[in-house]
Formats: structure tokens, C-alpha cells, sequence
């Protein structure tokens, strides 16, 4: 088993996802300025929080549900592909726009591969 496909990178992921969402939630003020940045309307920005917990979940889902965790690795790209493009048609070449690509082609390549088997002891 990979490191990309261990269930344990899942959990840490989510972890991550979870963190994210609140910080959204609050709008503290790097990610106000990145979304500021972007041009992300301000109409939408109260989704983020919403999106980011229910991928928090899907990842987490992968002890019980590895179907839905990759669904939600899926649905991840799909979102960082849209993250890349904002940050592009803003021509905002910064630190956000290295991490949504890394994102992004850590999401697909975890897409490809799926969740790792159980291992039954």
C-alpha cells in the first residue's frame, strides 16, 4: 500500500479539510485576502465552509465507505481545478496558486488509485 492510498493519509487529509473549513468559516485574514485576491464573490464565500466540511467527511469516510472516498477525492479535483483557474484568470502567481496545483494533482492522482484495501489481521 502507498502512502496516497493508506487510509491513514485519508484521516490526515480530512483533518486538514476540517481545519480549512473553519477557517473559512471565520474569515481570518489570509484567506480573506486570498479570496479577495481571486475575485471570489462575496455571495459565495459562506459555500466554502459548507464544501470543506462535507469533503472532511467524505475523506473520512473511507473506513467504511472507500466508494464515497473517492467520490469525494473526485469531487476535490474537480474543486481544485476550479481553485487553479480563479487563481490563473486573477494572474495571481502566489503562494495559493502552488498550493490549489499541488492539491489538485494530489487529489487526481488519489483519484486514480483509489483507497487502499482493508487489511484483515
Amino acid at each position: 500500500m502507498s502512502l496516497l492510498t493508506d487510509r491513514r493519509t485519508y484521516a490526515a487529509l480530512a483533518v486538514l479539510q476540517a481545519g480549512d473549513a473553519v477557517a473559512c468559516g471565520l474569515q481570518i485574514p489570509p484567506i480573506k485576502k486570498v479570496l479577495d485576491d481571486v475575485g471570489l464573490a462575496e455571495h459565495l464565500r459562506p459555500v466554502l465552509p459548507v464544501v470543506k466540511a462535507a469533503s472532511a467527511l467524505g475523506l473520512l469516510s473511507v473506513f467504511r465507505f472507500p466508494g464515497l472516498a473517492r467520490f469525494t477525492t473526485s469531487m476535490l479535483t474537480v474543486y481544485f481545478v476550479l481553485a487553479v483557474a480563479f487563481h490563473v484568470k486573477a494572474k495571481d502567481v502566489s503562494p495559493g496558486l502552488l498550493a490549489a496545483s499541488s492539491f489538485l494533482a494530489l487529489y487526481g492522482v488519489m483519484t486514480v488509485k483509489g483507497p487502499g484495501a482493508v487489511s484483515r489481521r
